[in-house]
């Protein structure tokens, strides 16, 4: 059985003076997740948030809470992140290579989900170990641009990885991030891709709820045809 279509606005996009509200509006318009792209200036050369922005947030919102970990010591981060209220705590293979099973298992007994992300340059087998690793990673997140900035083009070339995935573990929650909206969303969705990271083209979009609305249209679609 296919899992579930899950359409996770990037809150890299919104009005961060305006952060509650951002994520309010963005549950109203039909999010399952809020995407939260952590940076810390040295994995990738941007500067985002903590886990103080996340506790802040917490105090305002319910909304299950997406947290893309693009770090370079993600262990550091598991205790602050779970005291902040994070839901899902997604790490980069490439800072973990020798260490991922203690990580696996730290952020598992936080009463966190965990996911592993890789970046365009990743082989997609790498992941595999941590798949059907116990306990396994819950979501394998498939990056289709390069890490550390939005607004980027998809990169199509990187769906063979998705496919590769979903026909291994069809079961798996895949994610894919970077590019994602309605113009992108069918190469996505039909490569297998279930979780869906869209930023610019949500809050860009002068109707949240309806892009909101397409994408979900196009993951459900390409999942009732497997």
């Amino acid at each position: 059985m296919a899992p579930a279509a899950k359409i996770a606005p990037s809150m890299l996009s919104c009005d961060f003076a305006c952060l509650a509200s951002e994520a309010e509006r963005m549950e109203k318009a039909g999010a399952d997740w809020l995407h939260m792209d952590v940076m810390d200036g040295h994995f990738v050369p941007n500067l985002t948030i903590g886990a103080p922005v996340i506790e802040s947030l917490r105090k305002h919102s319910s909304a299950f809470l997406d947290c893309h970990m693009m770090v370079s010591n993600p262990a550091d981060y598991v205790a602050p992140f779970k005291k902040a209220g994070a839901s899902q705590f997604c790490f980069h293979l490439e800072t973990a290579r020798d260490t991922w099973p203690e990580l696996l298992r730290t952020v598992k007994d936080a009463g966190m989900r965990v996911a592993v992300a890789i970046k365009p340059g990743t082989p997609v087998e790498d992941v595999f170990p941590l798949v059907e690793h116990d306990p396994p990673v819950d979501m394998v997140l498939v990056m289709t641009v390069e890490p550390g900035f939005g607004g980027q083009k998809f990169m199509p070339e990187m769906m063979p990885k998705v496919e590769v995935l979903r026909k291994k573990y069809p079961e798996l929650d895949i994610e894919v991030d970077g590019g994602l909206g309605p113009s992108t969303i069918d190469t996505a969705s039909c490569a297998g891709a279930n979780c869906i990271v869209a930023g610019s083209s949500v809050f860009g979009s002068s109707d949240p709820p309806a892009t909101i609305a397409a994408l979900r249209k196009s993951v459900v679609g390409a999942a009732n045809k497997i």
